[in-house]
């Protein structure tokens, strides 16, 4: 099965650029982690809502809340592709950071993907 790479490209042979396996699971994590809730139109559900609870004050309940949050966006959308384990944020400065430990399903290999976003 063809993956295309995320954020779409053209590759060296003017032809849409792909994806591995794991590019492609991290990739579609990516997409899942900044993706807003009701920005998908044909998936309006589909999405994690970080990007709003980032200005939430930060407490120890909020802290909890955004990583069940991001744990449930996880297996809802991506449960039959990998097992979630470990989920943490960061925001420093102005720059949010997201790491993302997970098992794959198919291969049941270990992987952790890590994420930058400026705000």
């Amino acid at each position: 099965m063809v993956q295309f790479g995320f954020p779409f490209s053209i590759d060296g042979r003017g032809r849409t650029a792909g994806a591995d396996d794991l590019e492609h699971v991290e990739q579609l994590i990516e997409q899942l982690l900044f993706t807003a809730p009701g920005e998908r139109v044909n998936r309006p559900t589909f999405g994690s809502g970080l990007r709003q609870m980032v200005f939430s004050p930060l407490s120890g309940e909020t802290a909890a809340a955004l990583k069940f949050m991001l744990q449930g966006a996880l297996q809802q959308w991506l449960g039959d592709v990998i097992q979630v384990g470990q989920v943490t944020v960061e925001a420093v400065d102005a720059t949010l950071h997201v790491t993302v430990e997970y098992m794959l399903r198919q291969s049941q290999q270990n992987q952790v993907a890590r994420f930058a976003r400026e705000l």
